[in-house]
């Protein structure tokens, strides 16, 4: 008889991959006080290291904008190192796209706040971000137009 193996999901390290802040019309949008607009864009990424070792990737790119000018740009990789285990190929990428951003998340919305905030703006608090809908519905888009890449399974 075939022995079960136990399913195992760790986190091994959180880290800042890449961190970027630009405020282009500085020092003059201190003196502006109209509140901007503040649009934000997210990626996953993810790829196999080695033996069960997986680096997930969140990318975020925070722009603020006032009518026509940039306030600032903020762009933060967030990443993780996980370990996962006897997991069945068709969960892999659930757990890649949903249960590895929301571990890495609050990380990347730490450190998008305390850059803001060190460059002398109000701190912006992202929002929660419920990432199985987002999962669902790229399948959904990449079913629809054939596409298959907005997010997908580990790349080795």
């Amino acid at each position: 008889m075939k022995e079960q193996q136990q399913r195992f999901f760790n986190i091994e390290k959180i880290y800042v991959k890449d961190l970027s802040l630009e405020i282009s019309n500085a020092p003059l949008v201190f003196l502006d006080s109209e509140a901007p607009k503040i649009d934000l864009q997210m990626q996953i990424n993810d790829k196999y290291i080695n033996e069960g070792m997986y680096e997930v990737v969140l990318t975020a790119t925070v722009t603020a904008k006032t009518k026509d000018k940039t306030i600032f740009l903020v762009e933060v990789l967030q990443a993780g190192i996980f370990q996962i285990r006897n997991i069945e190929e068709v969960e892999m990428a659930t757990i890649l796209n949903i249960a590895c951003p929301n571990v890495i998340f609050p990380y990347m919305r730490e450190t998008i706040s305390d850059i803001v905030t060190r460059a002398g703006f109000p701190p912006v608090i992202l929002s929660p971000v419920n990432f199985e809908a987002l999962y669902n519905e790229s399948k959904q888009q990449a079913t629809t137009n054939g596409s298959g890449q907005v997010i997908s399974g580990p790349k080795q």
